[in-house]
């Protein structure tokens, strides 16, 4: 059973471009969230620091790590690799330190299989609309447009596990969204009353499948 004095975990999970993983650095920043940095056999974009971003590792490290037990999950996405510490995980959490999840879906449904004892908050993030989420990834995959088609393709794949989170954010301004957010966890760990809308989402999800 977990101890009151463990840290909480936190998953954010989007379509690719939605902006999760710049909301978990906010979050971090200014909440003083562990980010678990994961690792991935993909390469590292331009700004992109191995250690703080992601481990950058091969594909053969990646699959010692998978043989060594050393993942709490790991998936593929868009032919890359991406796993999550164990130890670092469990021992920040035994510390009393919160700790942020940016994962895809696949990785959320492997923790929540585990029924870990310490208490799990989800979140997926979606973008205001398509041409939002297409301009977004325009800008940051600008030398390759192929690699952007494809991350468009997969966007009502990805919308339809919205189901499976707790809670639904639409990321349309990044200060609001880290506020609702950050809101609704407060609520979570102090049990008040939640400002959200379930139907509002429901009516926002159905225009983004269109």
């Amino acid at each position: 059973m977990s101890s009151i004095e463990d840290g909480i975990m936190i998953i954010l999970s989007s379509p690719s471009g939605a902006g999760k993983t710049t909301l978990s650095k906010l979050l971090s920043k200014k909440k003083n969230f562990y980010i678990s940095v994961s690792h991935t056999t993909r390469k590292p974009r331009i700004s992109e620091i191995d250690g703080k971003d992601y481990f950058f590792v091969s594909q053969d490290q990646f699959n010692k790590l998978i043989n060594n037990n050393e993942f709490l999950e790991h998936a593929e996405v868009f032919k890359h690799y991406y796993g999550t510490s164990k130890s670092f995980v469990t021992e920040s959490l035994e510390r009393g330190k919160n700790v942020i999840f940016d994962i895809d879906w696949q990785g959320t449904q492997k923790i929540k299989k585990k029924n870990l004892i310490y208490k799990l908050i989800t979140f997926f993030i979606l973008p205001p609309s398509k041409e939002v989420l297409f301009e977004r990834l325009s800008n940051r995959d600008m030398k390759d447009k192929l690699i952007v088609e494809h991350r468009m393709q997969r966007f009502n794949e990805d919308v339809i596990h919205w189901k499976d989170y707790d809670y639904v954010v639409i990321n349309d301004n990044l200060e609001n969204c880290y506020k609702q957010v950050n809101s609704l966890i407060e609520s979570e760990i102090n049990n008040t009353k939640k400002d959200y809308n379930t139907k509002l989402i429901e009516n926002h999800i159905n225009k983004l499948i269109i």
